[in-house]
């Protein structure tokens, strides 16, 4: 198996003289015998953004290095994470949040920014502790004055705790955040990459995503490519949980496939009992069955099965378990964390909340699961952020895959 992001010989904690020692640093001082050919290196290795949607990292880069700006531009290293199942940027930024700094060192030379600020939920303690520490020991090193010299302006890195909203990790919320509001998300566009903080060129980048960086730099393009099986590139790391024997966050090559991470990573299923399905990255896409044990996970192969690699998050769900309760769990969370903005999110995923726990209870008809279906094609689209949609390509795929449970639950 292939370690890049959480190798033992790099989980040295907030210790920065430990990173330097076994090769940290590499990276960065590579990135700038060279600046001008950092993001072709990127763009070379397929580099996708970890946070999700998995977009090209080097255009994101590319757009921010082309906006004009004549008073700074902002990198937002993206540590909300906050979703169910979802736990593999506190891991990183707890056990080597070193890596993670010297990315976005490197993302900044890279598009000229001077601005880096860690933003990460101020519910995982652990992690916020580290990066403060990680931080302050980055500010008195050659390096960090080097990376300034090289973008023309002190660099300020600095640690933004979030809202601890789930909403929050929304590009545009994050945004809201760091200028020290309330977490809206807010209408597009205009593009983070030409207004974001306080109108500047803001580029957000999910941690794991700066993670992979300086290892890219260090090693090559070529290198990270065949970290990956087939047409994939690098390495993932995919947070395990649910009904397994082992879970836990795994890097894998990227590639790897669903049957692997679950019965040969992750020990296969709790009390000997049978697969039934997996929740992909996170409880707000398209729900994998039994019949998908062997995709590739990957953003091609995952999306070919009509679903989405996400954040690599996979919750997994054996038989005996129902499959409406499990969704209405999860739909009692997105109607939680709505931050409101929107009538359509705040008030239709508390809809479908109640509409999935009267079912679940046996106090629904037919009627019900009828007004759920046309709640998701209604609500699909109707926000400013992702977050209605999760909720309803997720009740959607229940419903496409699990008829059954739903029309087993209702009243007799």
């Amino acid at each position: 198996m292939n370690h890049v992001l959480l190798d033992e010989a790099i989980l040295v904690g907030a210790d920065l003289d430990a990173w330097f020692s076994n090769g940290g640093g590499c990276g960065l001082r590579r990135a700038l015998e060279r600046p001008n050919a950092i993001i072709d290196e990127i763009a070379a290795a397929d580099l996708r953004g970890r946070g999700g949607a998995g977009f090209p990292t080097h255009r994101k880069w590319q757009f921010v290095a082309d906006a004009a700006s004549d008073g700074g531009k902002y990198l937002i290293a993206n540590g909300n994470e906050d979703e169910p199942g979802t736990y593999k940027d506190r891991t990183l930024l707890e056990h080597s949040p070193h890596q993670v700094i010297e990315g976005a060192l490197i993302a900044a030379v890279a598009a000229r920014i001077d601005h880096i600020v860690l933003y990460i939920n101020p519910h995982e303690v652990g992690a916020v502790a580290a990066a403060r520490t990680a931080t302050d020991q980055w500010s008195a090193t050659e390096l960090l004055g080097s990376v300034a010299a090289e973008v023309g302006r002190p660099i300020k890195l600095r640690v933004v705790e979030s809202s601890g909203m789930y909403i929050g990790g929304e590009e545009t919320a994050a945004i809201a955040s760091v200028e020290g509001a309330f977490p809206f998300p807010r209408e597009k566009p205009p593009f983070p990459a030409t207004s974001g903080v306080d109108g500047k060129p803001t580029l957000v980048n999910n941690i794991e995503t700066l993670a992979s960086v300086p290892h890219i730099l260090a090693n090559g393009a070529e290198w990270f490519q065949g970290l990956g099986i087939g047409a994939a590139a690098g390495t993932k790391l995919y947070s395990l949980s649910g009904d397994v024997l082992r879970p836990g966050v795994y890097e894998l090559p990227m590639g790897t496939s669903l049957r692997t991470l679950v019965f040969d990573v992750g020990g296969g299923m709790l009390q000997d009992k049978r697969f039934k399905a997996v929740f992909t990255g996170g409880p707000s896409n398209t729900i994998l069955s039994i019949d998908d044990l062997d995709v590739a996970l990957d953003w091609e192969s995952v999306a070919a099965r009509n679903s989405r690699l996400g954040t690599g998050a996979m919750i997994v769900v054996s038989e005996g378990t129902s499959m409406v309760r499990r969704v209405a769990e999860f739909i009692d969370f997105f109607a939680a964390g709505s931050c409101g903005q929107c009538p359509s999110c705040s008030i239709g995923t508390q809809q479908m909340s109640r509409l999935l726990r009267r079912i679940d209870t046996g106090a629904a008809g037919p009627e019900d699961v009828d007004h759920l279906e046309s709640l998701c094609d209604v609500l699909h689209g109707s926000g400013r952020c992702g977050l209605v949609d999760g909720a309803a390509t997720v009740v959607r795929s229940s419903l496409d895959k699990y008829r059954n449970e739903y029309r087993d639950a209702l009243k007799r």
